[in-house]
């Protein structure tokens, strides 16, 4: 047993060392990158404006039921006055970067690992090391700056979405007073608070994307099925991980910053 648990280590250390040099090669290959702005421009709108409906539906409904919910539970309290701050402060610390990036995860990041995946399946990836093209640089690169970009920009939407959606619960459907309800939210949310929740929502964008980029980088080499059903299981890989590594940052920043 104590021989298992130390073979489990030390494959679990090289396979984190293994991801860690993946991202810095990748970053490091954009220096040597030809039409850099085009390509971010491409990821920006692949992660961004395809994913916009989905932060915009999930951010209403979270909206929604954080204010009925948490008017519910002030209200026993007769505290529902605060409940302004209560959905705007859960939003921005927490639950708007969190459950953005796992939407951005589930669609834009399921695609990218498939993208790759068939990519290196199908021998594109070696096509272009033979034209002495830098794959990492090419495929992986851009989309980790289009992720420092757009995770941000997606944050902060579903945050003003889903406080308008806790409006909606506690002022249109509860009867709440309306400047109350502002009045708290202006009160109840400072500078550090909207800084922190974009903190991680940058720390989210960049290892969800290199998470789900390098499990459909290496579909050959960690893939027990060859071809289509490879690709899946690199695929649903890169889902599992990525969530449960925006879980995880979410603890460590949250421990860090407050």
């Amino acid at each position: 047993m104590i021989a298992a648990t130390g073979r489990y280590t030390i494959a679990l250390v090289r396979e984190w060392g293994t991801f860690a040099l993946f991202a810095v090669r990748s970053l490091n290959s954009l220096f040597r990158l030809r039409a850099f702005p085009r390509k971010v421009s491409r990821a920006v709108y692949e992660m961004g404006v395809r994913c916009a409906p989905i932060i915009f539906t999930v951010g209403c409904f979270t909206g929604l039921v954080l204010g009925l919910q948490g008017y519910f539970t002030l209200s026993k309290l007769g505290s529902e006055f605060v409940l302004g701050s209560t959905v705007a402060l859960s939003l921005i610390r927490e639950l708007g970067p969190v459950l953005s990036a796992l939407m951005i995860v589930g669609q834009a990041g399921s695609a990218l690992a498939a993208e790759i995946g068939i990519q290196r399946n199908s021998e594109q990836i070696d096509a272009l090391e033979t034209i002495g093209v830098n794959p990492l640089g090419y495929l992986v690169g851009p989309r980790l700056v289009a992720a420092l970009i757009v995770f941000p920009l997606h944050t902060a939407i579903f945050d003003l979405v889903g406080i308008f959606g806790g409006y909606v619960s506690g002022v249109m459907i509860m009867s709440m007073d309306a400047g109350v309800y502002w009045q708290n939210v202006y009160d109840g949310v400072d500078r550090a608070d909207v800084f922190n929740g974009f903190y991680k929502s940058v720390a989210f964008g960049f290892i969800v994307t290199a998470i789900c980029a390098f499990e459909g980088f290496n579909t050959h080499r960690k893939s027990t099925l060859p071809g289509a059903r490879g690709v899946s299981e690199s695929t649903t890989r890169a889902v599992v991980f990525s969530s449960i590594a925006v879980l995880a940052v979410d603890f460590v920043i949250t421990s860090l910053l407050g």
